[in-house]
């Protein structure tokens, strides 16, 4: 399971609960992985750059339903939020631009914009930095707030080497304001692949509390093969550990069949996968009008039935199969896969995680074909 445990590390304090047979802390665990939360805020002036960063963020275009519009409708000071109309858990908040004004207290700025109920803050601009954004920063950091960054938006009047001028002259009002090794990314609202978006998501993958940042990564839309790579490794690691609790015991009580695996915390996960590898109509739907494709020609690369819809008898059926496979697998090799307390009950952990582990493959691929043909129309 060497793999599985890479995408989380907070797998590895799960084996552990396991293993002491603290199953209502996995139980616990798992629920917080399906349903976890994340407030993304964005400070900077109320731009198209701005808008086109938010909706990018949550898979929209301009026009989609609950897109975020330019000109904001929200008043100078007022905090708007933004919901993911696919993933109601991520949620962002357009804060307004930082004031110019001087003598500038960074501490009431924070207070007015409720700063502490965000995981993480962009602080963004389109052009140089202002003074007064590094006092915001500094003052975050010195309340243990190192979860906020600098985002300079490319802007498309921008010609090539725009951007990276900008960002030297940035990171000197940066080091001019006493920050320390100060970091500015380069973001291309529309188009989140390019440029040094895919190093931001790296480094909040460390920054942030593992659940916000599994929060996060389930929630962006399927931008790369990579970010899908990352999305199947995280839906491995809790079909494990949901595994781990339908080894035969009693924390999710819903029997199913011989094996008492519980398939509706199997449906929950495979929908939830589906909605994140944005492998449903209204996703796909939504990405070949953005790339200016035939809806019919993405659809055409789901050939997995889940990515088309979850069903529980489709579920059913899948684990059904899976028990049956059992028969001729290799007793040793499901030894070395289950936890010792779920040894007595392997057929319901090894039959989860076989069908999970092969359905969730099959979605993964064809989010990888869809990403793909994606890319190539951007281009």
């Amino acid at each position: 399971m060497a793999d599985v445990f890479k995408s989380l590390n907070l797998l590895e304090t799960l084996k552990e609960s396991i293993e002491s047979n603290k199953l209502s802390e996995v139980k616990d665990a798992v629920e917080d992985l399906l349903i976890s939360r994340i407030n993304l805020a964005l400070v900077g002036d109320r731009g198209e750059e701005k808008a086109s960063f938010m909706n990018s963020l949550r898979g929209l275009g301009p026009g989609d339903e609950g897109a975020a519009p330019s000109p904001s409708p929200a008043a100078p000071e007022e905090v708007a939020g933004y919901p993911n109309p696919k993933h109601p858990d991520f949620r962002l908040w357009d804060l307004p631009p930082v004031p110019t004004t001087s003598p500038f207290k960074p501490e009431e700025y924070m207070d007015r914009v409720k700063f502490p109920r965000y995981n993480a803050v962009f602080i963004t601009f389109t052009q140089t930095l202002q003074p007064n954004s590094a006092a915001l920063f500094l003052e975050a950091h010195s309340l243990q707030r190192h979860t906020v960054y600098f985002i300079l938006l490319a802007a498309v009047a921008d010609s090539e080497k725009a951007p990276e001028e900008k960002r030297k002259v940035s990171v000197e009002v940066l080091r001019a304001r006493g920050v320390t090794q100060p970091k500015v990314y380069i973001v291309k609202p529309s188009t989140l692949e390019k440029f040094d978006f895919p190093d931001l998501l790296e480094d909040m993958s460390r920054d942030l509390p593992e659940i916000r940042a599994h929060a996060l990564l389930l929630a962006l839309p399927t931008l790369t093969s990579n970010l899908v790579t990352q999305k199947k490794e995280a839906f491995k690691a809790l079909v494990w550990a949901a595994a781990s609790l339908s080894g035969g015991m009693s924390a999710i009580p819903v029997p199913l069949v011989a094996s008492m695996v519980d398939s509706s915390v199997a449906v929950r996960i495979l929908t939830k996968a589906q909605l994140s590898l944005c492998l449903d109509d209204e996703s796909v739907e939504r990405l070949a009008r953005q790339r200016g494709a035939e809806p019919a020609r993405f659809k055409g690369l789901r050939t997995c039935v889940l990515s088309v819809e979850v069903t529980k008898g489709e579920v059913k059926k899948r684990l059904a199969a899976a028990e049956k496979d059992l028969a001729t697998a290799s007793p040793k090799l499901l030894e070395m896969a289950i936890p010792r307390h779920a040894r007595s009950a392997s057929r319901s952990f090894a039959a989860m995680l076989q069908a999970l582990n092969a359905a969730i493959d099959d979605m993964a691929a064809d989010a990888e074909k869809i990403t793909a043909a994606a890319f190539e129309e951007g281009k």
